[in-house]
């Protein structure tokens, strides 16, 4: 749908965005450290670092003005990202990292955050089909994501909306709340951790795999080891059935990140986070951790919460800046998506194979109560 004139009403809370404040991130979300819960990955070399680094200080210098939107004065901590992402191989974490740069230049990722999605009825439909938010910050000072993957259901908007939205909340994550993030802790915080709510996944999931593959790949390709732990949570029965099987197909790496929880993981998150940051499907049990919250200002996937007031808000103020320098038409970004790896194509044909095959079964009413899941 390229039209965006078809969706609905401008919502009234949404007129005045231009007349708020832009604040980097909202500091009521950072708590006391404690040590995160994350498992321990490989440690790249003082040496490969230093032969990527003296790589790069070669490449051209269009190259090397994007590349400061992606390190954002961070280097050292930029490139172990991408060599932890080619197993210390510097030769193809080379190689990928400056692919990385030319997709930025080749599809004006640099000024994406200048370019809003409008009007804003529209993109509210973007973010009630495309479930995402920040529900707040671990004790550790992580930003704690929440992703909607069971409810979300992609059809208000064409696939170059959506993947320009994902496009913006990274690069809003990356170049505004981590920075943020990183002067309120006084160290470097260039991470975060995402809690998926499995809530409503049914088989007509599948028919979003190549978008969400498609996703995916942008998001291995050029914003590497930015996730500490994903946390699966409000699990049903169809996707305890195909965790089981696509398990032994991730790699090791992968594998060591995710955790799959009980329930809505309330009591293993309250290990690493207050109650405030937790999202909203976590903070109940029952029925009642499956539905979107009545309170649109709780709930971390509306465009009525904090955050995703914040995001627009400075979306609409960078572009009126854009504007001065040069005008831009406005419209979806067509973003060139990367083609799939072999393996990653393998895999989810394997996942939509299994999921299939267990819909199909006569159990499915079985209660997630009466089965194990082990991570």
């Amino acid at each position: 749908m390229e039209n965006p004139q078809r969706v609905g009403t401008t919502h009234k809370r949404l007129t005045n965005f231009q007349k708020v404040s832009i604040p980097e991130v909202n500091s009521r979300f950072f708590f006391t450290k404690q040590p995160p819960n994350k498992p321990t990955m490989g440690v790249v070399s003082q040496e490969a670092i230093n032969q990527l680094k003296a790589l790069m200080d070669q490449v051209d210098e269009p190259l090397k003005r994007t590349f400061q939107n992606v390190h954002q004065g961070y280097i050292i901590e930029t490139l172990d990202r991408f060599l932890k992402a080619r197993e210390g191989n510097v030769a193809r974490a080379h190689k990928m990292l400056v692919d990385s740069l030319n997709w930025r230049l080749q599809n004006g990722i640099d000024d994406i955050l200048s370019k809003p999605i409008v009007p804003a009825d529209f993109y509210r439909g973007v973010r009630d089909s495309q479930l995402i938010g920040v529900s707040g910050y671990t004790r550790e000072g992580l930003p704690v994501f929440a992703i909607g993957v069971g409810l979300s259901t992609f059809d208000k908007a064409s696939v170059n909306y959506y993947v320009q939205s994902h496009i913006q909340i990274n690069e809003y994550r990356d170049r505004v709340i981590l920075p943020a993030a990183t002067r309120k802790q006084g160290r470097y915080i260039g991470k975060c951790v995402k809690v998926l709510d499995m809530s409503g996944l049914k088989l007509s999931a599948l028919n979003q795999i190549k978008l969400l593959t498609a996703i995916s790949t942008v998001d291995d390709l050029n914003y590497p080891e930015k996730t500490v732990t994903y946390y699966i949570v409000n699990v049903p029965y169809i996707f305890s059935a195909c965790w089981k099987v696509v398990k032994p197909l991730l790699q090791e790496r992968t594998k060591l990140k995710v955790q799959v929880l009980q329930g809505c993981g309330r009591d293993e998150l309250l290990k690493i986070m207050d109650y405030s940051a937790l999202p909203h499907f976590c903070r109940r049990e029952g029925s009642g951790s499956s539905r979107r919250s009545n309170n649109k200002t709780e709930d971390c996937f509306s465009l009525d919460h904090h955050f995703h007031q914040e995001l627009y808000n400075y979306i609409q103020h960078q572009s009126g800046i854009q504007e001065h320098i040069k005008p831009f038409k406005q419209g979806s970004m067509r973003v060139a998506l990367p083609m799939s790896d072999p393996k990653k194509t393998e895999f989810c044909k394997t996942l939509a194979s299994e999921w299939k095959k267990i819909e199909t079964q006569d159990d499915l009413s079985m209660s997630l109560h009466d089965i194990q899941i082990s991570d």
